[in-house]
């Protein structure tokens, strides 16, 4: 299998460091990589981080970074300046889209099984003009012409060992939720789920529990119609499709470990409903996941941690779990 592309992320955030301790600290189960940023801080940010520095190897085209499992391929994308940790710069901004862009080129080519892109500074670069929520959009964007036959995304979803929460809005306002919920969107996010369990992560009978939006799912209106009006139906469509999937059910008491057992992923329905639970019981572990497009893409499962970076103590579980979850999805969509 092809290795995996890693995209830099905000050079002043831990992503640097993170990408040199996983990789001077490679075992023979941790998936093979390439990474796509500014050689030089790769290693500052080793140095820093007090690591061995790692023996690089510039490469000009991604179907290079396979030949040596010693050296680190690096697809050399340049910084403006020199970065500085804890303090991000716009003028560096340029760099770090340039190399999500390429990272994408590159499992777009074969290059790369996939991509695990480096946290970013979302309001860093919006300074300069990107015009994008996130990564899972901007992807999504860069990828809208490739063929895709199954259901088309981007759908987030956060995974952990024990807990898949799928989200029907991503940064939305709460104010705005209802307003931006639909039962297209509701039934459009269950199909991606459902085929992205199917397809890349072996659940033959994918089983799916919908989260309802007002406390205790509405009691039967009593607390809001959303239920009733827009959750519900579009449960039953995705039933009347084949997908094993529930009424709405209240989201108190959807995530305790008996409730966990009875279904593969939940799909809530806005940001802090699906990400309380996953960050209680993954903190450390947790992968972003962006389902239905036509590459594969995964993430840590936290921000840039500018109050840390450079001082070596970021947590490298997230990334390790980013890099063996999207080897996994790989091997999967490449068997189907």
């Amino acid at each position: 299998m092809k290795p995996l592309a890693v995209s830099m992320g905000d050079p002043a955030g831990i992503g640097l460091e993170l990408a040199a301790r996983v990789w001077s600290e490679r075992t023979a189960e941790t998936p093979r990589f390439f990474f796509v940023g500014d050689a030089d801080a790769l290693l500052r940010a080793a140095k820093r981080a007090q690591l061995p520095q790692p023996k690089l190897r510039i490469i000009s085209d991604p179907h290079e970074a396979a030949a040596d499992e010693d050296v680190l391929a690096v697809l050399d994308t340049p910084l403006a300046m020199e970065e500085t940790p804890g303090e991000p710069d716009p003028v560096n901004a340029r760099a770090t889209v340039g190399a999500i862009e390429r990272a994408v080129d590159s499992v777009r080519a074969g290059a790369a099984s996939a991509l695990v892109t480096l946290p970013i500074a979302k309001d860093v670069l919006q300074r300069t003009g990107f015009a994008f929520p996130g990564h899972t959009e901007f992807i999504a964007h860069l990828t809208k012409d490739d063929p895709w036959e199954g259901a088309r995304g981007p759908v987030m979803m956060l995974a952990g060992p024990s807990l898949k929460v799928a989200l029907a809005t991503i940064h939305t306002p709460l104010v705005r939720v209802a307003h931006a919920l639909t039962k297209e969107r509701i039934a459009e996010v269950g199909r991606v789920v459902g085929e992205a369990l199917r397809g890349e992560f072996g659940i033959a009978e994918p089983r799916i529990a919908l989260c309802g939006l007002n406390p205790h799912a509405g009691e039967g209106g009593h607390i809001g119609r959303e239920e009733i009006d827009m959750i519900n139906p579009a449960g039953a469509r995705l039933r009347s499709e084949g997908w094993n999937v529930s009424k709405a059910r209240s989201a108190d008491a959807l995530f305790h470990e008996d409730a966990r057992s009875e279904y593969d992923a939940a799909i809530a329905l806005y940001h802090d409903q699906g990400l309380i639970p996953i960050k209680t019981l993954h903190f450390w572990d947790a992968v972003n996941v962006t389902l239905g497009l036509p590459i594969i893409r995964t993430s840590p499962d936290h921000g840039t941690a500018f109050a840390i970076a450079g001082e070596g103590i970021a947590r490298a579980d997230s990334f390790r779990a980013a890099l063996t979850m999207a080897a996994q999805m790989a091997e999967r969509r490449a068997r189907a």
